[in-house]
């Protein structure tokens, strides 16, 4: 693949013909049977019109002029994916002068609103809420509540500071929108939360936050047509898809994404997202979970190396992480710390020696191991990414017998609140 290398350390006999054969029939589902069932997120190359994509560039470029801090309001799939790809793309530090991206709207947690109220108050601020219905409690409350402070801000020139991506003709936020003025971008009928990251869903907080999404697109564009078809020995997203459920049928009922750069945290999130709330259904699914290391190894190494071998690791780092220039320990005449020994070696190749090592053990301690590489820390692999692991996902599902694009269970507490509080 272009931008992406897959492989697998798994020990133990498999039907090759067996998963070939079920990952075809998890592709046709996906492609064929449930054609224009939520299936949208597919047309990468075309999910966002010519003429919407310019208008996004047109707003955020607005934004990025006018504004100190975007305020994107969401929940799940509402926010994970552009939280994921900001963080993937960013500095570790704002940059004096660049647009600060905050996100609520996704917990009930008071502190953190009037914190955050308080916090965009004396800047200059846009809103961008997120919302196919705009009737989901945690979004809904916080827009009501930043909405206010816009409109006691900037009075009758509030609804230019308010961006809603919303569905295109029906919903208590289309309709708010519609009555009070807003600009609005479209969540497509056909695309649920956690696969809406190509849509205006994702790109517009990345280009407010000052990305390339063409390039981003361009990305999810070329992985498309490297595994939009169902031979198996040569799509690597079937496979690591055949993968997952092999291993899920011998017991290993954990997936831990692992990661050596902090800057895939958000990104492992939008993951377990993304495949929790697609397989784990119907009393089956593969628990995803997640690591940073080596931070993560002073804390969760141990039951990596000798806990239960019920888990089974897909690491997911980059080839190169674009830094600048490369540092390295300088040699010091009395060595108290014994470190004179790496002086040869740069950062980048100690945290490359850490992750062969770390693999190295866990491999010896019986946990089988997906290693996915992606070449560079730029927009074109971050689309190729999200394109990647939303159809693998699919595919996954699929292969476990359950719809990857429904989410009753999360219905269960949305129910219990409103009970509770007496709607």
């Amino acid at each position: 693949m272009k931008y992406i290398n897959v492989e697998f350390n798994v020990n133990g006999e498999s039907n090759e013909v067996m998963m070939e054969q079920m990952s075809k029939h998890a592709y046709q589902n996906l492609v064929e049977k449930k054609k224009g069932k939520m299936t949208g997120w597919l047309r990468c190359d075309s999910i966002v019109s010519e003429a919407e994509k310019k208008q996004i560039k047109k707003i955020a470029e607005e934004v990025r002029k006018n504004a100190d801090v975007l305020v994107v309001i969401g929940i799940g799939g509402s926010y994970l994916g552009a939280k994921a790809g900001i963080d993937f793309l960013s500095n570790y530090y704002k940059k004096e002068n660049d647009l600060e991206v905050i996100f609520v709207g996704n917990s009930l947690s008071e502190k953190y609103l009037i914190d955050t109220l308080e916090y965009v108050n004396n800047k200059n601020f846009y809103i961008n809420v997120i919302s196919k219905s705009g009737g989901t409690l945690e979004p809904a409350v916080a827009f009501r509540l930043f909405r206010d402070l816009a409109e006691k801000k900037y009075g009758k020139d509030a609804k230019k500071h308010i961006i809603a991506t919303t569905s295109k003709t029906t919903g208590a936020l289309k309709k708010m929108s519609n009555e009070a003025g807003y600009r609005t971008f479209i969540i497509p009928d056909d695309v649920g939360g956690r696969y809406s990251v190509l849509s205006a869903v994702g790109l517009f907080p990345l280009a407010a936050a000052g990305f390339d999404i063409d390039k981003i697109l361009e990305g999810a564009k070329v992985t498309k047509k490297e595994i939009d078809n169902d031979k198996y020995n040569t799509n690597l997203a079937l496979k690591y898809a055949a993968v997952r459920n092999l291993l899920y049928k011998r017991g290993k009922e954990i997936e831990v994404y692992s990661s050596f750069n902090p800057n895939m945290r958000q990104f492992l999130e939008w993951m377990k997202q993304l495949f929790g709330e697609s397989e784990c259904k119907n009393n089956t699914g593969i628990f995803p979970a997640s690591l940073i290391l080596t931070m993560d190894l002073h804390s969760m190494g141990q039951l990596m190396q000798q806990g239960k071998r019920n888990i089974f690791e897909t690491f997911i780092n980059a080839e190169n992480e674009n830094v600048k220039k490369h540092i390295s320990v300088e040699k010091d005449a009395k060595d108290y710390d014994n470190l004179n020994y790496i002086c040869n070696k740069n950062i980048n190749e100690l945290n490359h020696v850490a992750m062969l090592g770390t693999k190295n053990a866990h491999i010896d301690g019986d946990v089988p191991v997906v290693d996915i590489t992606y070449k560079n820390q730029n927009e074109l692999c971050l689309g190729s990414l999200f394109f990647f692991f939303e159809f693998a996902c699919g595919i996954s599902a699929y292969m476990l017998g359950v719809d990857p694009f429904n989410q009753p269970g999360v219905e269960a507490y949305k129910k219990n609140i409103k009970t509770l509080l007496n709607k």
